[in-house]
């Protein structure tokens, strides 16, 4: 009995004591981040994605290419996986004010909400991420700092009833 209360303690204690990280906490710093504008055209990533305990389990390259046309971003991603798994998603964003977004893809559930202060933009949504041949909804808590003009770092934490199950670190680079 005291090993399940131990257990339980230490999953309650682990998944409250989450990131308090904010988007407005980076509203007075720069390069100032634009969404729409950065993501438009054409950008190269790579990335790597980490299990629960930070091994890299996966590799990726991907191309994406935005278009706005001064109310709403229609950005198509292509993912290339080391496995050779390609991978494919259209996500519309919408511009709400200056600092908030909406946006929806055809693997996201509901809509995600995005923040933009200085060079940060914070995207959350669930997404449905194929699993062993079922889809699972997981929650990414999804963060982009623009770095200059080209380059931008993206690192998103994946959770499941809100425990950690997964991280993800990308690198952009703007044409």
């Amino acid at each position: 009995m005291k090993i399940i209360f131990a257990l339980i303690s230490l999953i309650l204690l682990t998944s409250c004591t989450g990131n308090n990280m904010k988007p407005t906490d980076f509203k007075d710093q720069k390069p100032r981040l634009i969404i729409e504008e950065y993501l438009s055209g054409n950008v190269k990533a790579w990335g790597i994605l980490q299990n629960r305990s930070g091994k890299v389990t996966r590799q990726f390259s991907a191309d994406l290419n935005g278009v706005w046309d001064g109310k709403q971003l229609i950005l198509n991603e292509k993912f290339n996986w080391n496995d050779g798994e390609i991978q494919e998603r259209q996500w519309t964003i919408d511009k709400l004010d200056e600092h908030n977004y909406e946006g929806t893809a055809g693997d996201v559930v509901g809509k995600a909400k995005g923040y933009s202060y200085g060079p940060a933009f914070k995207f959350e949504y669930v997404l449905l991420v194929p699993v062993k041949g079922k889809e699972m909804k997981i929650t990414f808590d999804d963060w982009i700092f623009m770095q200059d003009e080209k380059v931008a770092i993206n690192r998103a934490t994946m959770t499941k009833f809100g425990i950690k199950v997964a991280e993800l670190t990308v690198m952009f680079v703007k044409d």
